[in-house]
């Protein structure tokens, strides 16, 4: 499960900038995870719970918010939402995207005691 990687990343991320702060909790987190960046929401949601258990972030209150795909038709540049790289366009119904947004993964905030 590599959620569980992630998570701890988050949580060593919000534990680095609160230390530099001086704070002595991070209190709420906003996690912002593209739906083509092929991490599992639920999985992450609870590999989150572990990661946090016995760090600054252990009473955090944290969101994910998914960002949604975009992609782009390589043969007429039609842009269209997608959540799926292997997709055909609607517009000319060709095969073969590029993808605009929907693969990041982003700690966007963090709020510190």
């Amino acid at each position: 499960m590599h959620e569980l990687s992630i998570a701890m990343s988050i949580v060593e991320m919000a534990e680095e900038y609160a230390a530099k702060e001086q704070a002595r909790a991070v209190l709420e987190m906003d996690i912002e995870v593209g739906e083509l960046s092929g991490v599992v929401i639920p999985a992450l949601e609870f590999a989150m719970e572990e990661a946090v258990s016995g760090t600054l972030c252990e009473e955090a209150k944290w969101k994910i918010t998914l960002i949604p795909g975009e992609v782009q038709c390589r043969t007429c540049g039609y842009k269209f939402p997608s959540s799926s790289l292997f997709v055909e366009c609607p517009h000319c119904k060709q095969a073969g995207v590029d993808l605009l947004r929907g693969d990041e993964m982003r700690l966007r905030s963090l709020v510190v005691e």
